[in-house]
């Protein structure tokens, strides 16, 4: 039966209760929200013979999550993905983050919204079950200009669908790019098996070329005709990914933004299908990006759900977001948020299993 119930997940060092807000669909369909990071710390959907499974990696308790930043099911900010050398200019003013990856700043920095005790404000205990939670950012936190107000919700919106939408204000000029980072895995978080199987389809007609450390290049708009980059028909990830193509050599595999409608509509972007298990996630989101990453620096150095290692290709992430370095980019859709707008995110996870 849908409904929505709340607990405590965990407690961090100064005392505070992580809670966990369970989201119940039909058919067995399940989201668990940490307010740790306002993380998915699980989501289960049922696969062709209706067993219903996690299909996202993360840990089975708050002390992993507490013990190691990995971004597993995580909201990612105040900046989603890089910013060359750490550093922007608004109106004038040159603004210098923390360097946390490489020669760049990544995911908001040393201690990002995923590292951030969010509250809940509403509970939403209907046949759409739903939790919306809040966290504002202080003026100069991580070195961002103005204060920022975010407002999160995660509803269950369908049978098997869960709907993420995200909205930001700011007191001041600033920048806002926000995205959920969770690691799919369609066989199951705990199966054991690689997603370099899994099918996957990315509705765009473009990528974004980087350098070696991740940063866009100059002119980094490429078709993906041609390409091991060309997932416009439905292929298994792993199919090219060790082609020897320059840009798989920088992103050491697949760590690229595919180029979306900009339109403001919620549309498809991604279809991911399981090849054993038959479940399907259909990705929709209103973003002008999506950061498809293969996994590639799961190490095996640290263990997961169950206990299990977590080794490279376990899992493949796909991040809806604006384009990395924005900021420095005038010719990339803008991250620029200003007093009075609002910053908008809307992305939905739709499940579905493989006809028979």
């Amino acid at each position: 039966m849908a409904g929505a119930t709340k607990d405590v997940f965990g407690t961090l060092p100064d005392g505070r209760d992580v809670e966990r807000i369970v989201l119940r669909g039909e058919g067995g369909f399940e989201a668990r929200i940490i307010t740790h990071g306002a993380v998915i710390q699980a989501l289960l959907a049922p696969d062709a013979k209706g067993s219903c499974d996690d299909v996202v990696l993360g840990h089975d308790g708050f002390a992993g999550y507490l013990a190691e930043r990995k971004f597993f099911g995580a909201t990612v900010g105040r900046y989603a993905n890089r910013i060359a050398n750490g550093q922007f200019s608004l109106d004038g003013e040159t603004f210098q983050l923390a360097v946390n990856n490489g020669p760049n700043a990544l995911h908001g920095g040393l201690d990002g919204f995923d590292r951030k005790l969010w509250d809940v404000a509403e509970i939403d205990n209907g046949a759409s079950p739903a939790v919306t939670l809040t966290y504002t950012s202080p003026h100069g936190e991580e070195n961002y200009p103005g204060k920022l107000d975010v407002r999160l919700t995660y509803r269950v919106t369908g049978p098997a669908e869960l709907s993420l939408m995200m909205e930001a204000r700011t007191d001041r000029p600033t920048i806002v790019n926000l995205t959920n980072h969770s690691f799919f895995n369609l066989e199951g978080a705990t199966s054991g098996s690689s997603t370099l199987d899994h099918k996957l389809m990315v509705a765009a007609e473009h990528f974004l070329a980087i350098d070696p450390t991740a940063i866009p290049l100059p002119e980094p708009r490429r078709s993906v005709a041609g390409t091991p980059f060309d997932f416009r028909e439905a292929r298994a990830v792993g199919a090219r990914i060790r082609a020897g193509d320059q840009q798989l050599r920088n992103g050491k595999g697949y760590d690229h933004t595919y180029c979306l409608a900009r339109d403001g509509r919620l549309a498809l972007a991604a279809r991911l299908e399981g090849a054993r298990s038959g479940r399907i996630m259909e990705l929709f989101t209103d973003q002008p990006g999506l950061q498809v990453y293969s996994g590639n620096y799961l190490d095996g150095t640290i263990s997961g759900k169950g206990g299990k290692l977590i080794r490279q290709s376990d899992a493949i992430c796909l991040e809806p977001h604006i384009w990395p370095n924005a900021p420095n980019r005038p010719d990339f859709p803008s991250p620029r948020l200003d007093p009075g707008g609002i910053y908008r995110h809307h992305t939905v996870y739709r499940f579905a299993v493989r006809a028979p």
